[in-house]
């Protein structure tokens, strides 16, 4: 099959860390379709990978070489920013197999106060989402936004952000945690991470800072955690690769949900049994297993992912 996969931060020519994370997600998808034997493009600036053909493109021209490689594709998957995610999908969705999230999916897990809302009223934990005139110390994020990217802790005095840019949450105590699992005809988890954050203070503030994760983490909690993210993805009417962030204190909280490939999935083909690329195409045009082998653990930070790819 002709394979296409796409990930902004190369596509338009990004730099840093989210270039990093970016290269990273796309190098691991498209080793994994090359090994199957499928014919991997890829869109990109400048940066090339091991596997598969470039196309050049550049913050100007992604979204109309998407669309042409799109055409000549059996299948694709994009990966981009939650607030532009939706319309890049679309193009997908237009012109071949789309192996990700739909459109309509994307936008509501992108809209973290209407994701919220919609899977409260389906009784899944979440965070309570709290009034920007409330006392006490709240979470404050990005309504729309990617990673710990905005997130942090602050008085509900001192808040100054805008009420429709942002939201506040109520903070819960536990670990960080994320799953990463496959879903569409049906819900297969595939492994439980630890999120590895360093939280700091600053100027009054608690920030959240993403740096790697542990893959997999064995807890006891492991399948309360999994029922947990099987019933998001299939209130949120996901597909293909959904990581969910997840803090488990006395219950696991839905965090955020990530409608594309995350970071995690670095670690994840390190330890799964079978090939990723097998998983989100038997999704679509085949039957998923019941169950993935992991095997030992891998764990990393954004720094390793630099020294490997």
């Amino acid at each position: 099959m002709k394979i296409l996969l796409a990930e902004y931060a190369m596509g338009i020519g990004l730099s840093g860390t989210l270039l990093l994370e970016g290269r990273a997600m796309l190098s691991t998808l498209a080793d994994s379709f090359t090994r199957l034997g499928h014919e991997v493009t890829y869109l990109t600036a400048q940066s090339k990978l091991k596997c598969g053909n470039a196309v050049i493109s550049d913050e100007n021209t992604f979204e109309d070489m998407l669309e042409k490689v799109s055409k000549e594709s059996d299948a694709g998957l994009v990966i981009g920013p939650d607030e532009l995610l939706g319309n890049l999908t679309g193009i997908i969705e237009r012109n071949t197999v789309n192996l990700g999230c739909s459109s309509g999916s994307v936008r509501l897990c992108a809209d973290k106060l209407t994701c919220t809302n919609t899977l409260e009223s389906n009784s899944i934990a979440v965070p309570k989402i709290m009034d920007m005139g409330s006392k006490g110390k709240y979470v404050i994020k990005p309504r729309f936004g990617c990673a710990s990217e905005g997130v942090r802790l602050k008085p509900a005095e001192n808040m100054d952000e805008q009420a429709d840019e942002y939201i506040a949450t109520e903070y819960v105590e536990g670990e960080h945690l994320s799953v990463s699992l496959i879903c569409g005809q049906k819900s297969l988890p595939l492994s439980l991470n630890r999120q590895l954050i360093d939280i700091k203070e600053e100027n009054g503030e608690t920030i959240f800072d993403y740096k790697g994760n542990q893959v997999p983490y064995r807890a006891d909690f492991e399948n309360e955690v999994f029922i947990t993210a099987k019933k998001t993805v299939e209130t949120l009417g996901c597909n293909g690769y959904v990581g969910i962030d997840i803090v488990y204190g006395n219950k696991p909280y839905v965090i955020d949900v990530n409608p594309r490939p995350t970071t995690a999935i670095f670690g994840l083909v390190r330890t799964l049994g079978c090939e990723i690329g097998e998983l989100l195409l038997m999704n679509m045009f085949g039957e998923l297993p019941e169950s993935v082998e992991l095997t030992g653990e891998c764990s990393f930070t954004k720094d390793d992912i630099e020294d490997i790819i």
